[in-house]
């Protein structure tokens, strides 16, 4: 016996059991509301309906402005690369101080990295338990003062 036949009975059997039901009248309100909405859409100017009901004129010119806008968004993206390339060549000339920096935070996460390799490993589970904790509580405090200072009932008043 096929594992499908017992599926296949019980679907043809509630098939039928279903078409057998008589069929029932939608209530007046709801005939009503979808009538107005089917008329209501019907009555709709041409450039509120969906693209498909735009005239073929219409349809041709706004594709032809959304082509010139993506040619626009593209030529500024190109001269803002453009002037971005010109900005740092002049900034590396006139800041000499860059260069420095940049190496300053560079040794700076080299350190971090090298202190995240040399430390064990349950300093950071511990780390990240403390930093957990100390979320938790702020977070409390921070609902506590808000039903402090909010949800006060008006007593009296």
């Amino acid at each position: 016996m096929d594992a499908k036949e017992p599926d296949e009975a019980l679907e043809h059997l509630v098939n039928r059991t279903l078409r057998e039901l008589p069929l029932r009248r939608a209530p007046l309100t709801l005939e009503s509301r979808v009538l107005g909405a089917l008329e209501h859409r019907a009555e709709l100017s041409w450039w509120r309906r969906s693209f498909a009901h735009w005239p073929l004129v219409a349809r041709a010119a706004f594709l032809v402005i959304c082509g010139a806008l993506a040619k626009l968004a593209f030529l500024g993206g190109a001269t803002a690369v453009a002037g971005v390339h010109s900005l740092h060549e002049s900034a590396a000339l006139s800041v000499s101080w860059v260069r420095p920096a940049a190496v300053l935070v560079v040794s700076a996460w080299n350190l971090a990295a090298l202190l995240m390799r040399a430390a064990p490993p349950t300093w950071l589970y511990v780390g990240i338990a403390i930093c957990a904790v100390l979320y938790a509580f702020l977070f409390g405090l921070g609902a506590a003062v808000y039903r402090t200072l909010y949800l006060q009932p008006l007593n009296g008043r």
